[in-house]
């Protein structure tokens, strides 16, 4: 058999799929772990259990409900029946609650008339391979078993894992990987087992979003709209599971990008989702940025010095692949200076400004005396997205070092306008419907005029002193314009926004940046939109949103198809997003956020309140949000008019 292609990777959508990393368990709806696909039982990225079938009277059960209970565990409802001549109707309930810790409890209730006798086999299979391996269809076949302790016990190279149970079983073959029991009911009894799945030498998961001091604050939302409640505490549900521990600095947390495929570190993901959870505290962006700050690159002098390395990334059909590593070092300052406005302590502020610096100092040292910053690689485009990052950079950059009293923030800012003034004029295509930007101009000047999602961070310009925006890159009419494109049915599906325009050359719905929705860009929208103050266009990207994730059990995916919403229908699920994601479930917080138009200033002891005065959802309230290091509550009316509820002492509400 030849080797799965990456584009061949087994579908997850279908999948439920539980995390509490490094743990993390995927399941088919039957409950039934087969060893097809991605099923089984994972820690760190290797299966460590592929296959538990359970049969019950020598029977499968038949499944009839299965569904996640949270982030880390799924239940699984089966029946059957065991009483002869007992009709149709089913009179034993088998459930099985499956954690991504590496624990699966099996419970048969009865509800029969007399006493019943059931054996129960449970046959247990591993391949011990990593996620990689069964992505790209090298998983091996499964490894022999040994009896061990009360379980069963595999290994390879380099790897082993056991399962045990209790209670112990009464029987073990290990050369048919299987474990028996007989249980004796009585009428309307119960009886349980527990298996418990680990590598060898491996404790219990230690899952640091179940850690008692976890970085980020148990909000609550409610209000008029019902996918309201759900949508925050599945978002922060889900970021909890996806935390991860700098093994060499424990009490540095960061985000995982999301399961299944990226459960490690991605620096513009775990930026990205960092800086929209700003309102939940700054503790997940300062253990970020810390994390990020340890692989800064070295080499004083050199073209790379002050970077932080990232990954190649896909950029579609009209560019070539982008580098992430320009991307993640542009955020990092950006993410600083806002922390700061969120109410990151000073010291860890100064902590981390060198490295925001070395990150100011690459942007100034590669732009050089030209305008723009070209892509790394020699002969690559200049790109839209680029530009707007690194002038974010630059104005944000410029205030964060102006008020820790370093240099160079006149630099940054005469470089940005300059930027401002030079792309207004070059990056705009004009056409009979009154415009847009290139998503870039290629090496030789000519623009490249397809109309992309990566154009949301020309809106998205950051939080200065005073809860003002910073200055964008677009001058007012072309702002007007890019919002009327945004609101226009080529770019709005009705689901949220499409990465390309539906009539453009390349177009595909399920294209990860071709035209899926991506939810990450479509609540970055959303956000730009409402503070530029289009928010007819802002409500419907939203309300969109919303009409999704009730879809998607408001554990949104990182992206969908874009196809157009039609009455009735239900968004297409992507086969290979990763659920949960970081960015999706980031961008529930900031799009529930950006309802109330959140803009703390906490070194000058304000927050000003820019609410949707539209109150596309209705009226809505906030509580257990974090502003200046203290909760902060409140709650906008059906009328648009926000109310602080709760806030530190001494925080006053700006103008």
């Amino acid at each position: 058999m030849p080797p799965r292609r990456s584009a061949d990777l087994p579908p997850a959508h279908a999948t439920l799929i539980c995390v509490a990393l490094p743990g993390l368990v995927i399941s088919s709806d039957q409950g039934q772990l087969t060893g097809h696909g991605l099923e089984g039982f994972y820690r760190a990225g290797r299966r460590v259990l592929s296959r538990c079938q359970l049969r019950v009277a020598g029977r499968e059960p038949v499944a009839v409900q299965a569904r996640t209970t949270a982030a880390d565990r799924a239940r699984f409802v089966g029946t059957l029946r065991a009483s002869p001549g007992a009709g149709p109707d089913p009179d034993v309930v088998v459930e099985r609650t499956r954690h991504a810790d590496g624990t699966e409890r099996i419970t048969l209730h009865s509800a029969a008339t007399r006493p019943l006798r059931l054996p129960v086999e449970v046959a247990l299979g591993t391949d011990l391979a990593d996620l990689g391996a069964i992505a790209s269809g090298r998983a091996g076949p499964e490894l022999s078993a040994s009896v061990h302790d009360s379980g069963l016990r595999w290994s390879c190279a380099g790897a082993s894992a056991s399962v045990t149970a209790d209670p112990p079983p009464a029987d073990a073959l290990a050369s048919a990987g299987l474990l028996r029991w007989e249980f004796q009911l009585p009428p309307g009894g119960t009886a349980s087992l527990e298996l418990r799945v680990r590598p060898d030498g491996a404790g219990p998961v230690r899952a640091a979003g179940r850690a008692a001091t976890s970085p980020l604050a148990t909000a609550r939302a409610s209000g008029d709209h019902p996918g309201v409640p759900a949508l925050l505490h599945t978002g922060i549900e889900d970021l909890q599971a996806l935390l991860l521990r700098d093994p060499a600095h424990p009490t540095d947390t960061h985000l995982a990008a999301g399961a299944p495929w990226r459960c490690g570190m991605a620096p513009v993901e775990a930026l990205a989702a960092a800086r929209m959870t700003l309102p939940l505290g700054t503790r997940l962006a300062a253990g970020t940025l810390r994390t990020l700050a340890r692989t800064q690159l070295p080499g004083a002098g050199g073209p790379r010095f002050g970077m932080i390395p990232g990954p190649r990334r896909d950029a579609g059909v009209h560019l070539p692949p982008g580098c992430t590593g320009t991307e993640a070092t542009l955020l990092f300052p950006a993410l600083l200076a806002e922390a700061r406005r969120w109410g990151l302590p000073q010291p860890e502020t100064e902590e981390l400004l060198p490295v925001a610096e070395r990150c100011l100092t690459w942007l100034r040292t590669t732009v050089g005396d030209g305008t723009y910053l070209c892509d790394p690689q020699p002969g690559g485009p200049v790109r839209c997205e680029t530009q707007a990052h690194a002038h974010r950079a630059a104005v944000l950059g410029a205030e964060l070092l102006d008020a820790c009293g370093r240099p160079g923030g006149t630099e940054l800012r005469q470089w940005a306008r300059e930027l401002r003034t030079a792309f207004r004029q070059d990056f705009w295509v004009e056409d009979r419907g009154g415009g847009r930007p290139a998503i870039a101009r290629a090496p030789d000047g000519r623009l490249v005029p397809q109309l992309g999602a990566t154009a949301v961070h020309l809106l998205d310009t950051g939080l200065l002193g005073g809860g003002e925006p910073a200055p964008g890159l677009l001058d007012r009419v072309q702002t007007e314009q890019l919002a009327r494109l945004f609101g226009s049915p080529a770019m709005d599906s009705g689901w949220g926004l499409r990465g390309v325009g539906e009539k453009e050359v390349g177009y595909n719905p399920f294209g990860h940046r071709a035209g899926a929705v991506r939810v990450h860009e479509t609540a970055v929208a959303v956000a730009g939109l409402a503070a530029a103050g289009y928010e007819k266009e802002a409500g419907s990207l939203l309300r969109g949103v919303m009409a999704a994730a009730e879809t998607f059990g408001h554990r949104l995916p990182e992206m969908y198809a874009g196809e157009q919403r039609t009455e009735g229908a239900a968004p297409l699920p992507h086969p290979a997003a990763c659920r949960p994601s970081a960015t999706a479930a980031a961008a529930g917080v900031l799009l529930l956020t950006t309802l109330a138009g959140i803009r703390p200033d906490a070194p000058a002891g304000t927050v000003t309140l820019r609410p949707m005065r539209s109150a596309p959802l209705g009226e809505i309230s906030l509580t257990g949000l974090r502003v200046a290091g203290a909760p902060f509550s409140v709650r906008v009316s059906r009328l648009g008019l926000a109310m602080v509820e709760e806030a530190a002492d001494g925080l006053q509400l700006g103008a």
